[in-house]
Order: C-alpha cells, then sequence, then structure tokens
C-alpha cells in the first residue's frame, strides 16, 4: 500500500515545536553534535507531542535530556520494548514522558515524544551524537545536517508500529512554523584551508593566525528546503594516525567496552594504480525508474532531471566497460524491467542495444520496490571468471531498508555493491548499509555535484585488481593486548581511508611508553605495508567519543534491524548498547519527570509536528501512481521486442529501422533533435564498443567540420579511416573536456588501448596531423599507453 509520509493539507493546530538548534563541533575527521528540540505548549489543554525526523546512518547517538521549565531530566538508554511500556504508563498516570527512538525499519529516520506538556509548559529535549565524516575524492570531509525527510514507499501488510506510518502533517516551506540555527567550531592540527556550504553562512571566523581553528553558522532563515552540507578542506588529510581515549572509571564500566582504553587507527594506504586493470567481470547497473527521478537533479535553475543524468550515466558507464566483459541494466520501481533476461557479452551488438534503450528509458515505473529485482540478479548463474559487480542508484527510500541490506550481505561473497543516493533526503541507511555489508562504496549526489563523474570514479575503483591477505597487527609492551572491535577487513579501494576500532586491555605502560600498529596486504602478487607509532597515553575525553564510535562500528555489523537480527546476535546489540549508551534498533531513550506535585490533568492531545513538502501534490503522488505494488507474479516485465520509438528516427517504430548510428549520414537538424547540444555526450553516444570510432558525419558534426574536411586531411593514403577519427576523437576530448575528464578517462584509455593496436605503425603521423587539422595545442605524450 503507498503512505506518503504525510497529509498534504494544512493543518490549524498550533504546533509546539518551535525550534531546532545545533551546536557542531569537528575535531579533524569526526563530529560532535548536540541538536535540541525547543517546544511551547500554547494551548489549553495538555499535549503529546510527535516528531519525526532523519539522521544520517552513521550518528552515534549516545545522550537524550530535557529540560522542562527549568528542570533537567536525563534518559536512561532501555530495551525498546521496555521503554515503550515505561513511557505509556507515566502518560497514562499523568506523568510527563520523552521517548527517542530509532526507527524499527531504517537507521536514519528517528521519533522522538513528548507527552503530557502542560499548559504553558516550555520542554528544550537535547540530543547529543558523534560520527566519522567521509572523505571525499578531492580531499574534503563532508558533513550533512539531515533535514530532509522524504516520502518512503510502503509495502502492502508492512508494520504499523513504524514511525513512517505516521501521517506526519506536510505543510509548504514558507508555512513550517519552526526554524533552524546551527554553529560550528572546526579544528585541525594541519590548518584548515577553505570551508564551503551549500546554504547561507554569516562570515567565517578564524581563531588564532595559524587557522587551526575556525568558527561558523548558519545564517537566519533556513527554509528546510535542502540538508545541510559542509564541506571542509584541511591543509593535510592522508596522515596516518592513532587516537588513545581513556576508558570509564567507574564500577558499571567493569567487563565491557566502556571500562578500558579504546585506540581509532586511521590509516590511507598508498596501493598503486595498476596498470592496465583488469578487463574481465560482470557489472548490473540497477537503475531507479520511479516517478520521483523525474525531478530535478538539484534547486540551481535549469538543473538537470534526474532521470537524464541517469542516462547520461549509463551511456558513460557503457562505453567504458572492458571488451570482454558481461553486462546488464535493470529499471526498476514497481515492477523492474532488464535489458536482457541474463548477463551479456559485452560486444559491439550488445552494447548497441543497451543505448538504445537507455535513450528510451522514463521515469514511468511507479514506486520504489528494490528487493525483487535485486532478488532476481543473485538468482541468476555466477560467470565463471567474472566475478559480479553491482552499481545500484536510486533517489527513493524503502520501509524494507533492513531486508534490503540482509538480502546483500546474504550474497555478499560473491559480489560488491557500488550504491548511489541520488538527491536531497536519499536514505543513508540503504545507500551506506548496501556498500557497507558487500565491501563496495556508496556515494551521494546533491547539490550540483554530478552522478556521472561519481559512477565512473566506482566503476575505475571496480576494475582495480583486488587488495587481498588484508591483515592487522599489532606492536604492544608486554601485558598489554589489542582487542578489534572494527569488522574484519577483506577490502581495500585506492584513495580509501580506512578506519580501525580496538579496545586495549591489560596493565597500561608508563606514559613515554610507544605502540606500533602495522597494516599488510598483497596487491597482484606484491607485498604491501603501512606501519603507525603511536603513544600509549590514553587521554581524557568527557564524551567519550572514540568509545561510542566503536560501539556503532560494532552495532553496524550486528544490528540489522528489530525484526530482522539473528536471535544469537539480539543479545550481544542490546548488551553493546545498553553498556555504551549509543541507541540501536532493539533501545530507546526514556525520560519520565516523577517530580510533579500533581499529575497533569485533562485529556490529552495529540499533535504530530510538520515537516515541509519540497513537491508539489502532483509531484509526490506521481512518484507512487499506479496504487499498489504488482504482485510477485507480475513484478517483472520481460526484455521482449515493443512497438517503441527509435532513439535516432522518433518517427519510424524500431523493429522496421535498419539505422545504423555509427555508418549512417544524417543531417545536422536531426542530429541535433537526438543529442541536443551536448557535444561530449554526443561524441561518446558515437564510440564503438572496442574504443574506436568511426568516420561519419556524426563525428564531424561534433568536430565542427564537414566530413569532406576530415577525409581530405588523412595524412595517409588508403589508411584505415577509423585510426585517424579515433585519434581526432581522443584529441577533442583532451582540447574540450578537461574539466570532465573523470567521466571519459577509462572510455579515453579504451580509444588509446585500439590505436596503439590498431594503427601503432602509422600512429606518430597520424598524431601530427591531427594536431595540426585541429589546430591543437596537446601533447602528444596524451596517446602513450
Amino acid at each position: 500500500m503507498v503512505r506518503p509520509c504525510g497529509l498534504l493539507n494544512r493543518q490549524e493546530e498550533p504546533v509546539p515545536l518551535k525550534s531546532i538548534s545545533v551546536t557542531l563541533s569537528i575535531c579533524e575527521f569526526v563530529a560532535g553534535v548536540s541538536a535540541t528540540l525547543n517546544y511551547e505548549n500554547e494551548e489549553k489543554v495538555p499535549l503529546e507531542a510527535f516528531f519525526v525526523f532523519p539522521m544520517d546512518e552513521d550518528s552515534a547517538v549516545y545522550s537524550f535530556e530535557a529540560m522542562v521549565d527549568g528542570k533537567k531530566i536525563m534518559a536512561e538508554l532501555q530495551d525498546k520494548m521496555k521503554a515503550h511500556t515505561n513511557y505509556e504508563n507515566a502518560i497514562s498516570q499523568g506523568q510527563q514522558a520523552f521517548l527517542l527512538e530509532e526507527d524499527k525499519c531504517s537507521r536514519d529516520v528517528f521519533c522522538c515524544n513528548v507527552g503530557n506538556l502542560r499548559p504553558g509548559s516550555k520542554a528544550a529535549l537535547t540530543l547529543k551524537y558523534v560520527q566519522e565524516l567521509p572523505l571525499e575524492a578531492d580531499g574534503a570531509l563532508r558533513y550533512v545536517l539531515p533535514a530532509i525527510l522524504n516520502p518512503r514507499y510502503q509495502l502492502s501488510g508492512w508494520p504499523e508500529d513504524s514511525c513512517l506510518k505516521m501521517k506526519t502533517p506536510v505543510v509548504p516551506l514558507e508555512d513550517l512554523p519552526y526554524t533552524l540555527s546551527m554553529v560550528a567550531t572546526i579544528s585541525s592540527q594541519h590548518g584548515i584551508q577553505r570551508i564551503q556550504c551549500n546554504c547561507p553562512l554569516s562570515p567565517i571566523e578564524y581563531l588564532g593566525d595559524d587557522k587551526t581553528s575556525a568558527q561558523i553558522s548558519l545564517a537566519d532563515g533556513h527554509k528546510f528546503d535542502r540538508d545541510v552540507e559542509l564541506l571542509i578542506y584541511y591543509n593535510e588529510v592522508h596522515t596516518p594516525s592513532v587516537a588513545v581515549e581513556m576508558g570509564k572509571s567507574t564500577t558499571d564500566a567493569v567487563d565491557c567496552l566502556m571500562g578500558e582504553p579504546s585506540a581509532m587507527v586511521s590509516f590511507y594506504p598508498d596501493i598503486p594504480e595498476a596498470q592496465p586493470p583488469i578487463t574481465c567481470g560482470e557489472f548490473v547497473f540497477l537503475m531507479d525508474r520511479s516517478g520521483s527521478m523525474q525531478g530535478p537533479m538539484s534547486k540551481q535553475d535549469k538543473s538537470q532531471l534526474r532521470i537524464e543524468a541517469a542516462k547520461e550515466t549509463l551511456i558513460l558507464v557503457l562505453k567504458s566497460l572492458p571488451v570482454g566483459c558481461y553486462f546488464n541494466v535493470y529499471g526498476f520501481g514497481s515492477c523492474y524491467e532488464p535489458f536482457f533476461h541474463r548477463s551479456v557479452k559485452y560486444t559491439q551488438r550488445t552494447m548497441d542495444e543497451a543505448l538504445r534503450r537507455v535513450k528510451l528509458m522514463q521515469a514511468d515505473l511507479g514506486g520504489t520496490e528494490i528487493l525483487t529485482p535485486l532478488r532476481n540478479i543473485y538468482s541468476g548463474p555466477s560467470i565463471p571468471g567474472h566475478p559480479l559487480q553491482l552499481f545500484v542508484f536510486t533517489d527513493g527510500e524503502v520501509t524494507d531498508t533492513f531486508s534490503v541490506i540482509k538480502e546483500v550481505q546474504i550474497n555478499s561473497l560473491r559480489h560488491r555493491c557500488f550504491s548511489f543516493g541520488i538527491g536531497e533526503g536519499a536514505s543513508t541507511s540503504l545507500i551506506k548499509g548496501i556498500a557497507r555489508v558487500s565491501g563496495g562504496m556508496s556515494e551521494f549526489i546533491t547539490g550540483k555535484e554530478r552522478m556521472q563523474s561519481k559512477a565512473l570514479r566506482a566503476l575505475k575503483r571496480s576494475l582495480q585488481p583486488v587488495v587481498e591477505d588484508v591483515s592487522l597487527s599489532w606492536d604492544l609492551p608486554s601485558g598489554l593486548s589489542a582487542k578489534m572491535l572494527s569488522p574484519e577487513q577483506t577490502v581495500i579501494f585506492r584513495g580509501q581511508r580506512l578506519i580501525i576500532y580496538a579496545q586495549l586491555t591489560g596493565m597500561m605502560p608508563p606514559a613515554e611508553a610507544t605502540g606500533e600498529v602495522c597494516l599488510k596486504y598483497t596487491l597482484q602478487g606484491k607485498s604491501f605495508e603501512n606501519k603507525v607509532t603511536f603513544c600509549l597515553q590514553p587521554k581524557f575525553d568527557a564524551n567519550l567519543t572514540i568509545h561510542r564510535l566503536a560501539a556503532k562500528s560494532f552495532l553496524q555489523t550486528k544490528d540489522m534491524g528489530f525484526r530482522e537480527t539473528p536471535a544469537k546476535d539480539k543479545k550481544d546489540v542490546l548488551k553493546v548498547s545498553i553498556d555504551c549508551g549509543v541507541i540501536s534498533s532493539h533501545t530507546a531513550f526514556i525520560a519520565v519527570n516523577k517530580d510533579l506535585n500533581e499529575p497533569v490533568q485533562g485529556p490529552l492531545v495529540r499533535r504530530d509536528v510538520p515537516r515541509p513538502i519540497l513537491l508539489s501534490a502532483t509531484a509526490v503522488m506521481s512518484r507512487y501512481r499506479g496504487g499498489a505494488p504488482a504482485k510477485a507474479s507480475s513484478s517483472y516485465r520481460p526484455p521482449a521486442p515493443r512497438l517503441i520509438r527509435n532513439t535516432y528516427y522518433p518517427s519510424v517504430p524500431y523493429q522496421q529501422n535498419t539505422y545504423d548510428p555509427h555508418k549512417s549520414t544524417i543531417s545536422k537538424e536531426l542530429y541535433s533533435l537526438v543529442f541536443g547540444d551536448n557535444h561530449l555526450v554526443q561524441l561518446i553516444s558515437l564510440q564503438k564498443a572496442d574504443g574506436s570510432w568511426d568516420l561519419n558525419e556524426g563525428l564531424a558534426m561534433v568536430l565542427g567540420v564537414s566530413l569532406e574536411e576530415i577525409r581530405t586531411a588523412l595524412p595517409i593514403k588508403n589508411a584505415d579511416s577509423s585510426g585517424w577519427a579515433t585519434v581526432l576523437a581522443v584529441l577533442w576530448l583532451h582540447a574540450n573536456g578537461k574539466e570532465m575528464k573523470c567521466e571519459w578517462e577509462l572510455l579515453e584509455r579504451k580509444a588509446v588501448s585500439w590505436i596503439h593496436m590498431h594503427a601503432g605503425s602509422v600512429m606518430r603521423v597520424l598524431m601530427k596531423a591531427a594536431i595540426n587539422f585541429l589546430k591543437s595545442s596537446e601533447d602528444p605524450a596524451i596517446f602513450a599507453l
């Protein structure tokens, strides 16, 4: 059943939530966050208020407290069912009670309940969390304060006790009754180079001449129309380090993770780029075609539609695949459509067929059901010598997040999953979860970022040989040992930061003592190692940041949701969660004000805190058109031929058309109609599967010259025109597409390899003639292997 999270009509009742204030402290690559929800009951009856809001799934929430009319009430972390019972009992007895819980179905959605808020009372609810900040390809650390909670597609018969089932009121941005403020302090011993934000900020204030600390704040008037995203650039981010944190000294911390010192190790393995990359593999691309993919990539003027960016991305990755591999493309929504019944060998014919289907793709498959196509992919037989690499692109969110993650995990030994969250509000629980359990990588595409560049970076990583025999060893003083808290690391990618948590047990040595940790691995038969020497003297941190992060790392590997966690793991999850004070899907924070002089009197009135609506009602519902999802037997659309319009001649049905885009001559008007004015995409669309280009009218149009002029300039009579065309195309890419090099680098390497193989004897002559013909200043070294 389809249930967007919220009613689309305005609510006339007063809203008790007045403001949200956030204090952010970022030290190196760890963020500490304190978020306060300020409530006031302006009505004449006691209220119970519900607020559903997004959180990043990496957030380790470790504290919840309420300040009610000047009185502080600390919450206790309890088993979720016990916390719910205590909350209901307190409410029924007229006591004030406060509940904070992670949704049972997804780690990135939370619900806060405020029960029995008296008329005229004010309550400030503060939750605190810590999280690691991911490292971007350009060296930036990314912090995101989630502000967008998109509607989530819900399966029929899904349990009613999910926060996502609440019919939260949705109002236009301008009518949102609460505000957001944020103050951030950022510090690094290496110095801060610059800070960027997708939202207006107050002027950045650097504290000290060495720029090791800075303070910023969000400008007034944030409209909750986007997540708040900070990109932080330090002068140095690739320095390996080890931080040791003192444990709790209280008796309740004995025999638990909090009682001993914990270490956080960060490595930046210097993995060499393999030359040449591997040419085998089964590459399956699972692309969201739900209705919301028809929306723009960002709120910027003239922003590309998500489905169009997806189509461009698929063209680029299909052209960049290595000859000899296998591939397939699935579109999914309420049903799914594979391009081929099973993955096919990458040839000119299969690539052309895939490109034809890509250009016909629309955002027309309804809701977001990813589990069924995943099972179809996994049900297929493995192709010997071609390990499966899965690429998942989605802007949607589902309620069966843990079921999807579990399915990917079950099949993790036979594949890796690279996942991409498209646009504001993409589910961090889904996107990060499926990548983590399969040893892949996750990316989020927001604002002006390009889906194309992030997808090609992931494809490049997938083509690198696998790092094997990964091991971690510790050299510690006698009587001291390290117990690993992080899961065993089996996959390392080039350019990746590796964070590992361990508990140090035994007798701590004198302050001046040091230890050493060594990361070892092999790549293509060669052994590599990275060592870090560190001081063993633990440092005091009142928030026990490293311990909380270590607990979160453990919980992410064991906690598969309230319903999906195996019984053997649930006990460990509950113990670590409660011992360390870090919330999980099996626990909740409960605070009860037992010091009221008299119980709250009168009938309790429910108030749901509204969320902003970012799309029109029509646009939101278009995402879910089609009503209930198709039954299992009808959720698959086979790739049989259909009477559909041809990409190149829109007025001619495909079955009746014999047009070959690599050989035909077409008019400039028709060519523009098909490809628009994006010359880079035009050129890439003309490349053949083996990496070469044919000499034809399409190439001439991209180069801005006539076909006859190109033929006349061919320096060697009777030479293969494809060699000439391919040299010209590669030269044009370097001269006109430098800013997009990360998007065409793989297909360009394929072209250069083809030139060496098929035109090696005349390559120098062709290069010199091409440089003169195109009046280019490019260095001929670009044609080197």
